[in-house]
């Protein structure tokens, strides 16, 4: 069965994967927090204070939230010219 994606809704999509950057984002920034806490300073460089780690999940969110709603206006105009994606689905009754 052929069926076509025709419209992504552009708020839902945005808040929703605003949350998974966030949560991506937290699970690395912690740990290279620390990697970057312990490790020796490059000389003549500057490391990053701990406050960039702590706000570096907040930036991901807001950036997919910004981002993200745009693609999908784009993906919506571009769908609306040439159709949509095609995907084919098979139904399976597993016992």
């Amino acid at each position: 069965m052929v069926k076509r994606l025709t419209r992504i809704s552009p708020w839902q999509t945005g808040k929703t994967l605003a949350a998974v950057y966030f949560a991506i984002a937290l699970v690395i920034a912690i740990p290279l927090g620390l990697v970057f806490s312990l490790a020796p300073p490059i000389p003549g460089q500057e490391r990053p204070g701990i406050l960039f780690f702590v706000f570096m999940p907040f930036l991901y969110a807001i950036a997919a939230l910004i981002f993200v709603p745009l693609g999908c206006w784009i993906y919506n105009v571009a769908a609306g010219i040439f159709g949509g994606i095609e995907v084919t689905v098979e139904s399976r009754s597993d016992a």
